[in-house]
C-alpha cells in the first residue's frame, strides 16, 4: 500500500540532507540521489520540499520516470486520485480462438501449452482495448476494433513484449543510444525469450534448432504475425539503434544460412545464434556497391585442393559486423554479373576478418561496421546454397529484410504521433493548447492516415506471406513490399518531421521530452536508404508487378 502525504508533509523535507520533491502528484525522496544527478545538486534543492512538475517535464522524458521510479518514489499526494482496486466481472463466456490449432495440446516438452494459456486466459475476450487508447497511436486491433489476422495468441504475445520492453528496456534507450551500444544481456534474454527462433521469416517455428519457447505462443501456433508483433513492439522504444542491435544483423544473416546452408553446418552454428550466445550479420554492400548487388567485388578463390575459398575484399554499412562472429557474406566466385556471385558463411575465428565500427548519423547503438577481408580461408563446406547463384540466396532474403524496416518505419511514425498526441494536450502556446489549434490537429491527422494507410497494407502483405510459399512470394510480393518499403519510409520522414514542428526546439536537443523525436529524426535515413533506396524501390514496384501480371495473363 503506498504511502500517502499531504503537500504540507512534503514541504517539511526541503533540506540537502533531507530533500523530497513531487512529480505528477508522486513524492520521491532525492536525498541520497543529489550526487547522482547528472544536472547537480543544486537544481535539485532548489525545488526542495515543493511540486518539481513544470521542472522535470522542462528537461526530462517519461523514461526518465519509468528508470527511477522504482528506487526513490516513497508514495504519493493526498490529492492524487487512487485507482480503485478492480471489481472481478461476472464470468462471460469467453471467445473461442477460431484457429483449430489453439484447441491443441503442444507436443513439445518444456514448452508453454498454447491458448488459452495462463497469459492469455487473463484476457478473458479477444480484441480488448489495451494501451493507452490515444486514437492511432496503435493498431486498431489494440484499440476495440474486430481483426481477420489476429487471435488470442497474438494478445497474449503483445501484452508479454510489451511488458519486457516496458520494464527492461524503454527506461534505458537514451543511456544505451549515447553509449552506442546495447548491453549484451539484452540481447541474450532475446535468445532465451524465444524471439531470436521466432524472428526469421519461417513458415514454423524452428524448434529442431533451439530449446526456448515462447513463453505464451505454443510453437506449432507461430506464424509471420507474431514476428510482427515482436518487431512492432520493441520499435516502440523508439531507437532504430536498438532494434538493429537485437534483430537487424541477425534477421538478414541468419536466414539465408537456415534456409540454403547445408545440415552440418546449419547443426553446428544456429544453436549459439538462437540461444543469444553468438552474434550473425549479412555483409552484401560495399563502398562501390549498395544496391546494385550484381556488381560487388569481393572475391572468393577457390584453392588448388578444392578444400577452401580465400576470401579478399571489403564490406560497409554492415549492421552489428563489429560484435558477430559470424558473416553471411555475398563472394564473387565467378565471372561478372549476377551469375559469378555465391554466398559463404565467414567465421571470424578463422582469422583474417578485421572490423572497425563506423560513426553515422543515426542508429548509433547498432554497431555499423567496416568489414576488411584478407586471405580469410573459408571452408568449402560453409557455402550457402550453390557456387555461383548465390545471387538467388541474396534475392529471396531482400522480401524478410524490407518487410522488417517496414514494420519498425511504421511503429516510429506512430511513435513520433503519440508523443506529438501528449505533448500538444500539454504544452501551452498563445493562451491555449498546441492541441486546441487548428494547425496542430491539421498535422496530427495527416500523421495519422498515412500511418493506417500503410499499416493496413502491411496486414495485408504479411497475410499473404503467410498463404504462399517462398517461391511463390517472392514473385508475387517483390514489387509489392518494394513499393510499401518506399511508402513506409517516406511515411516515418513525414511524421518525424511533423512531430518535430510539433515540439519546437525540445525535438533540436538530445535527451528531455523530445528525445524520442530527436533520435527517431536522425535515424530516417537509416531506414530510406538500406534495403534498397525509396527510387529504386518505387521503380522495382511497378517492373515487377508488370512482369507478375503479364505472366497472369494481364490484358492492355
Amino acid at each position: 500500500m503506498a504511502k500517502i502525504f499531504s503537500q504540507s508533509d512534503v514541504a517539511t523535507h526541503k533540506k540537502p540532507d533531507d530533500l523530497w520533491v513531487v512529480v505528477d502528484e508522486d513524492v520521491y525522496d532525492l536525498t541520497k540521489f543529489q550526487t547522482e544527478h547528472p544536472g547537480g545538486q543544486k537544481i535539485l534543492q532548489r525545488v526542495g520540499g515543493k511540486d518539481a512538475s513544470k521542472q522535470f517535464w522542462k528537461y526530462h522524458n517519461e523514461s526518465i520516470l519509468k528508470k527511477y521510479k522504482g528506487q526513490l518514489q516513497i508514495g504519493s499526494l493526498d490529492s492524487k486520485k487512487q485507482d480503485a482496486p478492480p471489481t472481478p466481472p461476472p464470468s462471460p463466456p469467453q471467445k473461442k480462438d477460431p484457429s483449430p490449432e489453439a484447441a491443441q495440446p503442444s507436443p513439445e516438452s518444456g514448452a508453454v501449452a498454447p491458448v488459452p494459456s495462463k497469459v492469455a486466459e487473463e484476457l478473458k475476450e479477444s480484441m480488448d482495448p489495451y494501451g493507452d487508447l490515444v486514437p492511432y497511436a496503435d493498431p486498431s486491433w489494440y484499440q476495440g476494433q474486430h481483426s481477420a489476422y489476429f487471435k488470442l495468441t497474438h494478445e497474449a504475445l503483445r501484452k508479454e513484449v510489451r511488458e519486457w520492453v516496458d520494464a527492461e528496456i524503454e527506461p534505458n534507450v537514451t543511456e544505451w543510444d549515447e553509449a552506442k551500444r546495447v548491453p549484451e544481456k539484452i540481447y541474450k534474454q532475446m535468445g532465451e525469450r524465444g524471439y531470436l527462433a521466432g524472428l526469421m521469416g519461417l513458415h514454423k517455428y524452428p524448434t529442431h534448432l533451439t530449446k526456448h519457447r515462447v513463453r505464451s505462443v505454443g510453437p506449432e501456433q507461430w506464424d509471420l504475425f507474431h514476428e510482427l508483433i515482436v518487431t512492432d513492439e520493441l520499435s516502440r522504444a523508439g531507437s532504430g539503434g536498438l532494434v538493429w542491435n537485437l534483430v537487424g544483423g541477425f534477421g538478414i544473416g541468419c536466414p539465408p544460412l537456415v534456409k540454403f546452408g547445408k545440415k552440418p553446418l546449419i547443426e553446428r552454428i544456429l544453436p549459439g545464434i538462437l540461444n543469444g550466445d553468438k552474434r550473425i550479420c549479412l555483409a552484401i554492400t560495399e563502398p562501390d556497391a549498395g544496391s546494385d548487388v550484381a556488381n560487388l567485388t569481393c572475391e572468393a578463390k577457390l584453392t588448388e585442393d578444392g578444400k577452401h575459398y580465400i576470401v579478399n575484399g571489403e564490406k560497409k554499412w554492415i549492421t552489428n559486423g563489429v560484435w558477430c562472429d559470424y558473416f553471411t557474406t555475398a563472394v564473387r566466385t565467378g565471372g561478372p554479373g549476377m551469375n559469378g556471385i555465391s554466398a559463404l558463411l565467414v567465421e571470424r575465428d578463422h582469422g583474417g576478418v578485421s572490423t572497425r565500427k563506423m560513426d553515422c548519423q543515426g542508429v548509433h547503438s547498432s554497431g555499423t561496421t567496416y568489414i576488411t577481408f584478407e586471405d580469410v580461408k573459408v571452408p568449402v563446406e560453409n557455402l550457402i546454397g550453390k557456387e555461383n547463384q548465390g545471387f538467388k540466396v541474396i534475392m529471396t532474403n531482400f522480401n524478410h529484410e524490407r518487410i522488417g524496416i517496414i514494420i519498425q518505419c511504421i511503429r516510429f511514425s506512430r511513435v513520433c504521433y503519440e508523443e506529438s498526441v501528449k505533448y500538444a494536450h500539454k504544452r501551452k502556446t498563445f493562451g491555449k493548447r498546441l492541441i486546441d489549434h487548428p494547425v496542430i490537429r491539421l498535422k496530427l491527422a495527416h500523421m495519422a492516415r498515412q500511418i493506417e494507410a500503410s499499416y493496413n497494407w502491411l496486414e495485408n502483405v504479411i497475410y499473404q506471406c503467410q498463404m504462399m510459399n517462398e517461391t511463390e512470394a517472392m514473385l508475387k510480393l517483390g514489387g509489392a513490399i518494394a513499393g510499401l518499403k518506399a511508402q513506409s519510409t517516406v511515411t516515418f520522414e513525414f511524421c518525424a518531421r511533423e512531430a518535430s514542428q510539433i515540439f519546437g526546439g525540445l525535438s533540436y536537443s538530445r535527451g528531455g521530452q523530445g528525445a524520442k523525436v530527436e533520435r527517431l529524426y536522425r535515424d530516417v535515413r537509416a531506414y530510406a536508404i538500406p534495403g534498397g533506396s525509396e527510387e529504386i524501390m518505387l521503380d522495382l514496384s511497378i517492373r515487377q508487378a508488370m512482369r507478375v501480371h503479364k505472366i497472369l495473363g494481364m490484358k492492355l
